[in-house]
């Protein structure tokens, strides 16, 4: 039997998502977002609220990276979630990070953090607090990759558990897509 929670915001998995951009002086920031993920082809969907700096950034340069919060980086991920840019201009530093300019968008590249999205602002209304990137290219340190692509088990990706506030790694194999439902005949 189901037990019913009623109207919640609960899904699994829900990535942790490290949103960076410049301020209107060049400085980076960052933000923790889990409400995103892939809109459409090629583009990520994230929801940000108004009142973030992130938010502000990003509608000025019309650009953001996302990082792919990680296991390794677990305190410094929520860090940048926990306290606001418009309160702690210097939060990237206090996280212990570093940042390099990405090639292929107006935004920071996050150094620490192995694999990256690069996008350009391709929606973004004034009333309401989804925004849609186009993917201009993605980045992973060679340290996660395995014959040349990512490997989610060197990557270990976090995501947000809402029931419970825990951060959560992925990485484990259970199957394999558009083959293990081959067996049902």
């Amino acid at each position: 039997m189901k037990k019913n929670f009623g109207k919640q915001t609960y899904m699994y998995p829900m990535p942790v998502l490290i949103i960076a951009s410049y301020d209107e002086n060049g400085n980076p920031d960052a933000m923790n977002a889990a409400w995103g993920g892939i809109h459409d082809t090629n583009q990520i969907g994230i929801c940000l609220d108004k009142s973030h700096k992130t938010t502000a950034n990003i509608a000025k340069r019309k650009a953001f990276t996302v990082s792919m919060a990680t296991a390794d980086f677990v305190k410094e991920c929520d860090y940048v979630g926990m306290v606001s840019g418009n309160k702690e201009p210097d939060k990237i530093k206090k996280a212990g990070w570093t940042v390099s300019k990405s090639e292929f968008v107006d935004a920071p590249v996050i150094n620490e953090l192995p694999m990256v999205l690069e996008c350009q602002v391709a929606q973004m209304s004034e009333d309401s607090d989804y925004i849609v990137g186009n993917i201009i290219n993605v980045s992973a340190d060679e340290s996660v990759l395995t014959d040349g692509k990512i490997d989610a088990a060197k990557l270990k990706p976090i995501c947000y558990d809402p029931v419970s506030h825990n951060y959560n790694v992925l990485g484990e194999v259970v199957g394999k897509a558009f083959s293990d439902g081959k067996a049902i005949k």
